[in-house]
């Protein structure tokens, strides 16, 4: 059975975490699928895998073998679509990431976009309020808001954002409008673990920097719980700025503290990138980056 056969059956069931699960995103049948991966580990003299009654897991020796296996298959994808020639017709499956409201608001229009260009593709997305790593998890394309770590994938800015500190109307009007940061003690504050990893706000003022120790009365994981907060008038939250522009707009929330305003964090698409760029990740990369350009709520 060929070498690159049994690699792909082995990545879909460490990835499916299942034999069953394996052999539908293949259409292969379970017991075909069993005996591919018993091949190969015969064939390399060692156990990649564990069996559960409920799941599937890569022993140590089988999760360095899916880190190659995979760079492997990509590189041979890549390597038939660039003899296929540049003008290759976008197919396959492409997986994406990015924060869960930047998701909604601004990578699904893509998303959807792009499938309708290329209709011998699909799409999987993941949207996650955290460090997604690409190769990890299978993935292709991602969003990402903040510094970038150094790593070997190919990073292209598109735009920026900053924190907003901000409130309900009806809530600054019973209980005052912070001043300066150090009025935040006497406020109800509503934290957004994605956004802050712990429990103090920074402020700059010029080149002047302060930070604010906080006692939230609601910590919550997710953006829009805080968002919810807010606008039901429970107290102030910090959110990105591209997360409460619609509630900016409408006049729901109002921004307060604006004179002390943090660095804006940088916005990029970045994937990962082999000698050759697939034709899939290549038009999808380049869509992403000109609408993401083109919209004037990220720059």
């Amino acid at each position: 059975m060929a070498r690159f056969h049994l690699m792909t059956v082995f990545v879909a069931v460490a990835e499916e975490e299942g034999f069953a699960a394996a052999a539908r995103r293949l259409r292969m049948s379970p017991p075909a699928v069993t005996r591919a991966v018993a091949m190969l580990e015969e064939r390399l003299g060692v156990r990649l895998l564990t069996r559960t009654t409920r799941r599937v897991r890569t022993t140590d020796a089988g999760a360095r073998y899916l880190d190659d296996a995979r760079r492997i298959l990509l590189d041979a994808d890549e390597a038939d679509e660039a003899a296929a020639g540049i003008n290759a017709t976008p197919r396959g499956h492409l997986a994406v990431t990015a924060p869960v409201l930047f998701g909604k608001t601004f990578v699904m229009p893509i998303i959807t976009a792009y499938q309708g260009n290329f209709t011998e593709t699909t799409v999987s997305a993941l949207f996650v309020d955290r460090v997604v790593n690409l190769l990890d998890e299978g993935l292709d394309v991602g969003i990402r808001i903040g510094a970038l770590p150094d790593s070997s994938l190919r990073a292209i800015r598109v735009g920026r954002v900053r924190r907003v500190v901000c409130a309900a109307p009806a809530y600054l009007k019973k209980h005052g409008t912070p001043k300066t940061p150090a009025d935040l003690a006497r406020h109800p504050v509503i934290a957004a673990t994605s956004i802050t990893a712990g429990q103090e706000w920074t402020f700059a003022r010029g080149k002047e920097k302060t930070g604010v120790r906080l006692n939230p009365r609601i910590l919550v994981n997710t953006n829009d719980g805080a968002l919810e907060a807010a606008r039901n008038g429970f107290g102030l939250t910090r959110l990105l700025s591209y997360q409460v522009a619609g509630e900016l707009a409408a006049g729901t929330l109002k921004a307060v503290l604006t004179d002390f305003d943090v660095t804006s964090l940088p916005i990029h698409v970045i994937h990962r990138e082999g000698r050759h760029g697939s034709a899939k990740v290549r038009s999808f990369v380049d869509l992403a980056v000109a609408r993401l350009k083109a919209d004037a709520a990220l720059q």
